[in-house]
């Protein structure tokens, strides 16, 4: 099967979208199907390159969005139209569509080729926040391209309910894996626990962007919990004013690989704050790492944490019920073991092999219902 995979992000980009597009494209190989990646430009001082990419990435121009420069924007190109067509596609996944995403789909229909979209970012949500408005506009443009699509992807109830409650249907469940191998708690290490936190504190972590639609800073009064050390990995534009906002906190920057894999093992408790998560794939890698989870009752998180089993779900944007709920897993190391040992086994069958296996599921039945069509 020829694949074309048009992404709002790739690596070296950090992010679930990137993450996500790059494990596909891996199985796909893998599988012996030949994928196409399409992805926005980065700038040329960006760490890695593709030449470590899986499949051959055809990059289209990009500028990075103003205020937010980590994440970039693909301009108006023929590329992707032409890259398509080129690679003699047999379907064209888009993965977060948005931008690009709309070019593709643009394209697809053109060329007559069957198209999945998969619904990843919670876009209306974020324009809320950094816009104040312009959430019926996001919906008015995410509408127009899944409903194009052949079939939606979606990776959680709460994401299926929100597109069927703006009038997307197509709609299918699609979860997202996770490295059982790399993320596992024998990397607990008791030297960097020491290391950052020489007096024996508990050790609370959040991984992920630093920036305003995530809410970190509700973490302020974890922060002032007796025998409790906060740490937060991960950069964004709101870092600055996190250091200022969490007293006391220890900030790692960005991590990745063994090393992160390493420092989530490591932790007490894993927090998560952002409300605006489809899907939310470090509360997996917590679990994986057999750590238990304090995460938002909203998004993507609702399927994942099993209330008082795998760890607590508290009301989003609720600071106080977020250190009560870490304070009382601070205080109970036996519980924490539990709820530690109930994540990792929950998580254990979703390997990225697994869903990458689903994923080729569902592009195979789209091809038959387009052939059905056809007849």
């Amino acid at each position: 099967m020829r694949v074309v995979i048009v992404t709002e992000s790739f690596p070296p980009d950090v992010n679930g979208v990137a993450h996500t597009a790059l494990q596909t494209a891996r199985h796909l190989v893998r599988r012996g199907h030949e994928p196409l990646v399409v992805a926005p430009a980065v700038p040329a001082s960006a760490p890695g390159t593709d030449a470590d990419a899986p499949c051959p990435v055809v990059r289209v121009p990009s500028l990075p969005l103003p205020g937010y420069p980590q994440v970039r924007v693909a301009l108006p190109s023929r590329r992707v139209a032409a890259a398509i067509a080129a690679h003699r596609a047999d379907l064209v996944h888009l993965a977060s569509p948005f931008v690009l995403g709309v070019r593709g789909m643009t394209a697809a229909a053109r060329l007559g080729l069957p198209a999945v979209a998969v619904y990843q970012t919670d876009l209306a949500g974020y324009a809320r926040t950094y816009m104040g408005a312009g959430e019926a506009a996001a919906w008015r443009r995410l509408r127009a391209v899944h409903r194009a699509a052949d079939r939606t992807l979606a990776p959680s109830t709460a994401a299926a309910r929100d597109l069927a409650a703006h009038g997307i249907g197509r709609t299918r469940l699609w979860g997202r894996g996770v490295d059982t191998e790399r993320f596992r708690p024998a990397l607990r290490d008791d030297a960097l626990r020491r290391a950052l936190a020489p007096d024996g504190a508990t050790l609370v972590g959040y991984v992920g962007r630093l920036a305003p639609e995530k809410r970190v800073d509700l973490l302020a009064g974890v922060c002032r919990l007796p025998g409790v050390r906060l740490l937060v990995v991960g950069d964004g534009p709101s870092g600055p004013g996190l250091r200022s906002a969490l007293p006391g906190a220890v900030f790692l920057g960005r991590r990745t690989g063994t090393e992160l894999a390493r420092i989530f093992a490591s932790l007490d408790v894993f927090a998560h704050t952002g409300p605006y998560e489809t899907f939310c794939q470090t509360v997996q890698e917590a679990m994986a790492s057999g750590v238990p989870v304090v995460a938002p009752a909203a998004g993507g998180p609702l399927d994942l944490v099993a209330h008082r089993t795998t760890g607590l779900l508290v009301p989003p944007g609720d600071p106080e019920a977020l250190r009560t709920a870490v304070a009382s897993l601070a205080a109970a190391p036996e519980l924490r073991a539990a709820y530690g040992r109930a994540g990792r086994a929950a998580v254990e069958g979703r390997t990225w092999e697994a869903i990458g296996d689903e994923l080729i599921g569902h592009y195979r039945e789209v091809l038959r219902e387009r052939t059905a069509v056809a007849a």
